[in-house]
């Protein structure tokens, strides 16, 4: 199992970018999938979440609006867009995989990937 995330850089505030997530090694239909995000000295929080199996979407409330998560089935793709950045957004963001999930704090969340850097400059 392979979570690779990619497309972070270094933004000004008021910007935005795209973050890929690719997933293989999985039945992509049975998991959900999660952009986390992590910034030192706090826990990941969970910035957005998809099930396309289930047709549930779901956003932490600092992004809702401003963040959109959106896939490709047939690449085993997550798409995170992040619009209207802010230097709060700077963190680490990471993308995983729960099986059986539903996006729900609940969740487990499997297999992680690496991660990639977003920095966001005032």
């Amino acid at each position: 199992v392979q979570i690779v995330e990619s497309g972070g850089v270094l933004v000004r505030a008021g910007g935005s970018l795209s973050l890929s997530c690719t997933a293989s090694g999985i039945t992509y239909d049975d998991y959900s999938i999660g952009w986390f995000r992590q910034v030192p000295v706090k826990d990941r929080d969970v910035g957005s979440c998809i099930n396309s199996g289930d047709g549930i979407i779901t956003y932490e409330d600092s992004v809702n609006g401003r963040f959109t998560i959106s896939e490709d089935n047939a690449d085993k793709t997550v798409y995170l867009q992040l619009n209207s950045l802010e230097p709060e957004d700077t963190a680490v963001y990471h993308c995983a995989a729960a099986i059986y999930g539903s996006c729900s704090p609940r969740d487990i969340y499997d297999y992680w990937g690496q991660g990639t850097q977003v920095t966001v400059s005032s």
